[in-house]
């Protein structure tokens, strides 16, 4: 669906690269394809990473960007965008280039896990990384309060329009890097089931398992940091998904298994962000309404009713 109508066996047939009609082939093959792709990929990305946030941190209000993830990234951005005025020509120019969002918004969320990951190390207690990733988090939006007071009218409204999130500016090429960085975060998150499970029921009982503590939080803070991060870094700073997804799922399987919730959320995670894509897509409108305003509008209704009519939280 798009400001164009085409029909469905013409989207089909433009898929495969069989339809007679070039612009529509072009709309199907290099916009709304991958535009779909990556909603999938950032719906099922959030999704998993609020799961394993929530279930590592044993709090219903723990998110893929607790850890100040979202948060460096925008700072990042930041620094490129609104700090051009500041700093001058370097940042100028590097505003320039093709990949300098990205780039910027990669290092900056690199960064803030990188000092996560170092004070991880050297805390015992689990809930202590979550109040150093909040504090992390705090800092940058600080920075980022001092750079916006001094820029321009026109670089505000630049670095305000990132914030919203985009699904549609992604090419191929940016697709197949997202994807290959995604599927890692992925392969880590399959790979921490089993002490996602042990961790339900706390840290002592998952010790006399014989789970190496510090070794599984690290894997599971660096998957949900590539997820996160990643999705950040290639699409803006996607609100509600990865805290309402997995509640969501809870609800409908009433389970807290993790070899059942992983999968589900992935599913439900996707199926959500194309549901809110094509709501924000407004067919047969040329307008696009910002997919965070969506998500949070559509979903926030749907969680209170869910929690609303169970009577109570499954976690």
């Amino acid at each position: 669906m798009g400001s164009v109508q085409i029909p469905f066996t013409e989207v089909v047939e433009s898929i495969f690269g069989h339809s007679e009609n070039s612009s529509w082939q072009y709309i199907v093959q290099d916009y709304r394809l991958p535009k779909a792709i990556t909603a999938v990929l950032v719906g099922s990305g959030l999704g998993i990473a609020g799961l394993i946030m929530q279930t590592l941190f044993r709090n219903p209000l723990a998110g893929p960007f607790v850890l100040g993830i979202s948060s460096g990234a925008s700072l990042g951005v930041a620094l490129i965008i609104l700090g051009s005025g500041l700093f001058g020509g370097v940042f100028a120019a590097f505003l320039a280039s093709k990949w300098s969002i990205v780039i910027a918004a990669s290092l900056g969320s690199f960064l803030v896990l990188l000092a996560v990951l170092v004070v991880s190390s050297k805390v015992r207690d689990t809930m202590a990384i979550l109040i150093i990733g909040l504090m992390f988090g705090s800092i940058t939006a600080a920075v980022v309060s001092v750079l916006s007071y001094f820029s321009s009218a026109e670089q505000l409204q630049q670095y305000i329009f990132w914030g919203f999130g985009s699904l549609g500016n992604l090419s191929w090429q940016e697709l197949f890097i997202f994807l290959c960085i995604y599927l890692l975060g992925l392969f880590l998150s399959i790979r921490s089931i089993k002490a996602l499970n042990s961790f339900l029921l706390g840290e002592n009982y998952a010790k006399s398992l014989g789970l190496n503590i510090k070794q599984s939080r690290l894997i599971i803070i660096l998957a949900t940091s590539l997820l996160a991060g990643t999705i950040t870094a290639f699409a803006g700073p996607i609100a509600f998904i990865g805290l309402a997804i997995p509640h969501m799922t809870r609800q409908f399987f009433n389970t807290s298994d993790h070899k059942i919730l992983l999968p589900a959320v992935f599913l439900f995670g996707a199926i959500v962000m194309l549901v809110c894509d094509s709501i924000a897509q407004l067919p047969t409108s040329d307008y696009t309404l910002p997919i965070n305003a969506i998500t949070s509008l559509i979903g926030a209704p749907v969680v209170v009713w869910l929690l609303v009519r169970q009577r109570k939280m499954i976690f």
